[in-house]
């Protein structure tokens, strides 16, 4: 007797998927199976805080 991982759809829901379906179903999980980039740092603070792009570039200012 063996079971099915719990991360597989059961057979029954595979017949009546269509090929777009498949498709998306496997590039969803190719895309959650990438690593993640790293959160939180001074990126997220500063987009967090709302700081303007320009801040980056010193030399656009006066």
């Amino acid at each position: 007797m063996t079971t099915a991982p719990p991360d597989e759809a059961p057979p029954e829901a595979l017949l009546d998927e269509t090929p777009i379906q498949r498709a998306l179903r496997l590039k969803q999980a190719a895309l959650d199976a990438r690593p993640k980039p790293p959160r939180g740092g001074k990126f997220q603070r500063q987009q967090a805080a709302g700081i303007a792009a320009g801040n980056s570039k010193p030399w656009m200012t006066r």
